[in-house]
């Protein structure tokens, strides 16, 4: 097993679509221990200390900024830590779509963002609903450990521990002033050099039940749709405008369309949007020779076929024949129960 964990190097990142859903750990890290995650690394510092003490451990740390990524990455391999996997994507899609129930055994969220400006509070990662998603992923007494050294979000994360049923203090109190067993991060140094105090919540996951569902996402066929009729894909390019539309959890935003000077097909940029999932994929526009267009799916990045593809395909179908009256759908791999074509 050793050297299955030496042969692999903690440089490697993935994003959540490369993984399956769940993920199967064991095979990532190359053998079963418990599963800790730290939630927004930063420059890595902490996670290294973390997986250097706690060697028994598979130590997963999350990061939305790639440049921090690579960087921390960098930092595990000279320190030779191979038991550290890392992951590019928001905590909500790591945890809806890579965990499955009970599957963490601690958490440690160092820092998080406070989004200080008035009408940024919504987009703190602390919150009610986030602290229910994570009491989901989290084993009973496993431990959750949070800083801030913002004075508002503290009180913030401070009233949503007390609300949680899920939760309980392992200090006696909402925080502790000093962590004398973690290693001092630059963040931190900077922070008490300008006057501000950081706060340390040691709190650990009750044995309640979370009544809330938060189903792991589900992959379905993969979609397409064939058209037939008098079209031109460098008209259908001419007539493209950037559009956005929202469908029943989620929102659907074409961004641009590209023609291939390979093979004539019509690549249209795609954000999907369906929580916790964002993807940013290529929608494709393939000429037949008999004088069909096939709409489907391109294989550019790591693209999963959901339920926010399926809508997807079914509005840009939907448009085209808005466009083009004469085009007429002669087979379809939509699933009615996933797609939405008329929006």
């Amino acid at each position: 097993m050793g050297g299955i964990m030496a042969a692999m190097s903690p440089a490697i990142w993935y994003k959540v679509e490369q993984l399956p859903w769940p993920a199967d750990w064991a095979a990532l890290f190359g053998r079963a221990a418990p599963l800790v995650m730290e939630i927004g690394f930063g420059s890595g510092l902490f996670l290294a200390d973390w997986a250097r003490r706690r060697p028994e451990t598979n130590v997963l740390g999350v990061e939305i900024s790639i440049p921090a990524l690579r960087r921390a990455g960098r930092k595990l391999e000279r320190a030779g830590l191979y038991n550290v996997r890392l992951i590019q994507a928001d905590a909500a899609a790591v945890l809806r779509a890579l965990c499955e129930p009970a599957a963490l055994a601690a958490v440690v969220i160092n820092f998080p963002d406070p989004w200080p400006k008035k009408d940024h509070g919504a987009r703190r990662l602390i919150n009610d609903p986030f602290l229910r998603l994570l009491a989901s992923r989290l084993a009973a007494g496993g431990a959750l450990d949070i800083a801030t050294d913002h004075d508002e979000y503290a009180a913030q994360i401070a009233g949503c521990l007390a609300r949680s049923p899920h939760f309980e203090s392992r200090a006696g109190a909402p925080f502790v002033l000093s962590d004398p067993g973690r290693v001092t991060t630059k963040y931190e140094q900077v922070a008490r050099s300008e006057m501000r105090t950081p706060r340390y919540f040691p709190w650990q996951r009750t044995a309640a039940p979370v009544v809330e569902s938060f189903p792991i996402p589900q992959e379905v066929a993969m979609p397409h749709v064939v058209l037939r009729g008098p079209v031109d894909l460098d008209e259908i390019g001419r007539r493209f405008r950037p559009t956005m539309s929202e469908f029943d959890g989620g929102l659907v935003r074409f961004i641009e369309a590209y023609r291939s000077l390979a093979d004539g097909k019509l690549l249209i940029e795609t954000y999907i949007n369906e929580d916790p999932l964002r993807q940013r994929l290529g929608l494709e526009l393939r000429p037949r020779a008999n004088g069909e267009v096939v709409i489907g799916l391109a294989e550019v990045g790591f693209p999963r076929p959901t339920r926010g593809v399926h809508v997807a395909v079914g509005r840009l179908a939907a448009w085209l024949q808005e466009e083009f009256p004469a085009l007429v759908v002669i087979s379809t791999a939509l699933q009615e129960s996933h797609a939405d074509p008329a929006g």
